[in-house]
């Protein structure tokens, strides 16, 4: 068992309950292979339903980014800084949806892992990499909205499509330099190698994690949190502003360029709220994931597993969640959906389309 100098945490890709070592009767990942993890399946009726949920939400992330991708890259109005950012968050997602929630899907299921001891590692890694990018956009998209409602008019000059390209650049890099560095280094094992060890059998896709990269990897979400939560709480206030101030101006007096500033102030705000809404989906379905991962980190390894896969799964939707929330409040991005599923895009100069056009 751990001291209380170091604790470990399976990742979402291997989660394993200690009950799971000491079943005498249970069946085994490997059955012809000595030092088999433990297998517990569901019966054939809960199974179904586990793979078609999980399944659903795979397919959603991955086609419903996927829509995202298309609709700003191909169609020429929708070439901005602001949508280049969303794209890269939306490329995030899909990556979720394609290389983590299908292995993720059969493991939870079957609880055991078949894909190797090398997909094992890169499966964290891009799972920690993704998570971590998607946190980093979203901190830079809630910076590029602050901009443009508090300065509309001098916005356009000031989030070019050069910052754009930096903080994407940045958003993917440290990322992954991060994720990958920390397992294959094998410095999260620090100090855990004979937990690591004993706990270690074919069919399992273990991750040990000491406390103090827990920590680590709790930090790097919940400073960017922080800063999301705080230049979103400035841009309600500005908006409140600016509404305060559209209904005492009487549009008899006002001026053109003043009309003009309210206009796009307004647009701004919407877009605000929108983006807004995302990160607080975003914010509803990891943080208890990563709150749960210190408080182990630090109790031990007290939570039942189901409470785990649900926390993981919770964060994994989030991956599907986007897409349909710019469904929702998007006008343009509904008739771009459209006209990619009708293949109206293969159409000559589809590209100039008008997506404002009601």
């Amino acid at each position: 068992m751990a001291t209380d100098d170091e604790s470990f945490l399976w990742d979402q890709d291997s989660i394993l309950s200690r009950e799971q070592f000491s079943a005498p009767s249970a069946l085994l990942c490997y059955e012809n292979l000595n030092g088999s993890c433990i297998r517990y399946p569901y019966s054939p009726g809960p199974r179904l339903i586990l793979y078609a949920v999980f399944g659903f939400g795979a397919v959603l992330a991955v086609c419903g980014n996927l829509l995202v991708m298309m609709s700003i890259l191909h169609f020429r109005q929708l070439h901005s800084p602001a949508n280049f950012l969303i794209a890269s968050l939306a490329c995030a997602d899909f990556l979720v949806g394609l290389t983590v929630m299908p292995f993720s899907t059969v493991r939870s299921v079957e609880s055991c892992w078949y894909f190797g001891d090398t997909y094992c590692k890169l499966h964290s890694c891009f799972n920690g990499s993704f998570c971590y990018s998607s946190i980093f956009h979203l901190c830079f998209i809630s910076v590029d909205r602050y901009i443009a409602v508090s300065d509309p008019l001098t916005y356009p000059t000031r989030f070019t499509a050069s910052v754009s390209g930096k903080c994407i650049a940045f958003s993917w890099l440290l990322p992954i330099i991060y994720s990958f560095s920390l397992l294959y280094t094998g410095a999260n094992e620090a100090g855990l190698e004979d937990l690591v060890t004993a706990l270690t059998c074919v069919g399992g896709c273990q991750i040990a994690v000491n406390q103090s990269w827990i920590f680590i990897n709790f930090l790097i979400f919940f400073i960017p949190t922080l800063i999301m939560i705080t230049v979103y709480s400035k841009i309600f206030l500005i908006a409140k502003q600016q509404a305060q101030k559209i209904e005492r101006m009487s549009n008899q007096t006002a001026k053109t360029s003043d009309s003009y500033k309210d206009r796009v102030a307004r647009r701004e705000r919407k877009a605000a709220k929108t983006l807004g809404i995302a990160v607080t989906a975003f914010l509803l379905s990891w943080l208890p994931y990563f709150i749960d991962s210190i408080i182990d980190a630090f109790l031990g390894f007290i939570t039942p597993t189901y409470v785990y896969e649900i926390l993981v799964w919770i964060a994994y939707y989030n991956s599907a969640m986007n897409p349909l929330i710019y469904a929702f409040f998007y006008p343009w991005f509904r008739k771009a959906i459209k006209l990619i599923v009708t293949g109206r895009i293969l159409r000559e100069n589809s590209t100039a389309t008008n997506l404002f056009l009601e």
